[in-house]
């Protein structure tokens, strides 16, 4: 918590001392969240949309190809990774510098797209070139620390897992639009401290679906080798009150 509330309001490009502390704590108790992709698995991407195809029925008396109509078809391969010089700000990455946001399956792809009903969604399939090393953010995600008062000094196994708890929930709490871009900030210096370590990338528990969220820092580490197109058929919200103090 202090050092989010540091990064996102205080300092954040010169990290003071407690900060960078906490930084290289991530990496010295990280060593049961290290997780290998093996080259050739297949992760997923999505976007919004689709392209089109013309659709041409056979003339038998002209021999030739009449254009009827256009149909959607999937976007090409090239779309479906982000530009190299014009990355957009996300969880994970500032602007500027961009990433390959993927999902461990076309649900969960598709699912953080935020489709609207009835829209249609293209999806790609990348194969992974090698092997690639990730952190895996999503071990204690879900969990909270209200239990966590405790009445004799804590170990330092206890510590550890509180402040992880926190840390991987920080990485799938969802961001609104009209956030503030700051909120990012956090999530995004532990991103760029754990790429600056070797790692090739960190993993993260979706909010919108069962399955994970990977984001790779390197773009040419994977290539797209199918583009499909779905139709979404439903989107349900679950509503519950809020208290009132």
């Amino acid at each position: 918590m202090d050092f989010s509330s540091s990064v996102r309001s205080k300092q954040r490009y010169i990290l003071d001392e407690e900060s960078s502390y906490f930084l290289e704590s991530i990496i010295n108790t990280c060593q049961n969240r290290i997780r290998v992709l093996k080259k050739d698995s297949i992760v997923c991407r999505a976007q919004n949309g689709h392209s089109w195809r013309p659709y041409h029925q056979y003339d038998s008396e002209t021999d030739t190809g009449i254009h009827v109509d256009d149909v959607p078809c999937p976007h090409p391969f090239e779309r479906m990774k982000p530009l190299v010089d014009s990355a957009v700000e996300g969880r994970v990455n500032p602007k500027g510098i961009p990433c390959l946001y993927v999902a461990s399956g076309k649900e969960t792809a598709m699912a953080e797209s935020r489709p609207w009903l009835d829209s249609i969604i293209t999806v790609g399939y990348l194969k992974l070139k090698k092997d690639v090393n990730i952190l895996d953010f999503s071990v204690e995600h879900g969990k909270d620390n209200m239990h966590m008062y405790f009445e004799e000094q804590p170990t330092q196994d206890e510590i550890n897992n509180a402040v992880w708890l926190d840390i991987d929930n920080a990485f799938s709490k969802p961001i609104k639009a009209s956030d503030s871009k700051s909120d990012y900030a956090p999530t995004q210096i532990i991103s760029e401290y754990v790429k600056s370590k070797g790692y090739s990338g960190i993993a993260y528990k979706s909010s919108l679906s069962d399955g994970h969220n990977i984001a790779l820092f390197d773009l040419e580490v994977a290539d797209v080798v199918k583009c499909s197109i779905y139709k979404t058929l439903n989107v349900k919200f679950d509503f519950e009150q809020e208290p009132e103090y």
